[in-house]
């Protein structure tokens, strides 16, 4: 039986590397699908619907960045869990990952336990969200976090996951200060390495979106949503 009835999709070029992660994750008890490159992945990820996809990177034809932005435009599979696999650790690929709504981000060569251990943490936090409030109404500002939409009047207003959870956050908390360490960790979670200047870069994208006047900067402490 697959683990809680999770699936999940790996797409990577390198057949050995297929061949690994879906031995250990389906030994783990995980539902596993995989593609060899990211215009196949893009394919079974529509009928597979997976609850979480491991993308590599750097793949011919076409790249994981690309793949996943594809993946994203997918409704069955818009809030899925992604973690990017990449040979690369330069800070480039991480901050295009994250923006691209990333959830995680692994280094090869993978070390499957560590790999185990990071998917579970990601299912972990969304078992416990849902026990959670899943709408905010804050002004003209309705966020709901069951169809992952927004409201700002009659404007209907589209996130990445990793910019909703952030709003999302913030506006659970209106007036609350915010360190960019708080937001790392309570958004993007323990167990993934994250630059504080992605904590920056996906404020500044909110803000584009949403309107300036929702999140507050406080000057040499962090940011904030503004109440009422």
């Amino acid at each position: 039986m697959a683990k809680h009835n999770q699936k999940i999709l790996v797409v990577d070029d390198e057949g050995d590397i297929l061949e690994f992660l879906k031995y250990n994750l389906s030994k783990e008890g995980y539902n596993v699908r995989t593609a060899t490159d990211g215009i196949k992945g893009v394919e079974v990820a529509k009928s597979f619907k997976p609850n979480l996809i491991l993308l590599d990177i750097m793949m011919p034809k076409q790249d994981g960045v690309e793949t996943c932005r594809q993946m994203r435009e997918i409704p069955e599979i818009a809030n899925s869990f992604v973690i990017f696999l990449t040979a690369r650790s330069e800070e480039y690929s991480e901050v295009v990952a994250f923006d691209m709504g990333a959830d995680d981000y692994i280094t090869k060569p993978i070390k499957p336990r560590a790999l185990i251990s990071r998917i579970n943490a990601l299912f972990r936090r969304k078992s416990k969200k849902k026990k959670e409030s899943n709408k905010i109404t804050i002004g003209d500002l309705l966020i709901d976090r069951t169809s992952y939409t927004i409201k700002n009047g009659e404007d209907r207003i589209s996130l990445p996951k990793k910019e909703f959870d952030l709003l999302y956050f913030l506006a659970q908390n209106p007036g609350k200060v915010f360190s960019r360490d708080e937001l790392l960790q309570s958004v993007w979670g323990t167990d993934v390495y994250v630059l504080i200047r992605t904590v920056d870069v996906h404020v500044q994208k909110v803000r584009e979106k949403i309107g300036k006047e929702h999140i507050i900067t406080v000057k040499g402490v962090g940011y904030k949503f503004k109440s009422n």
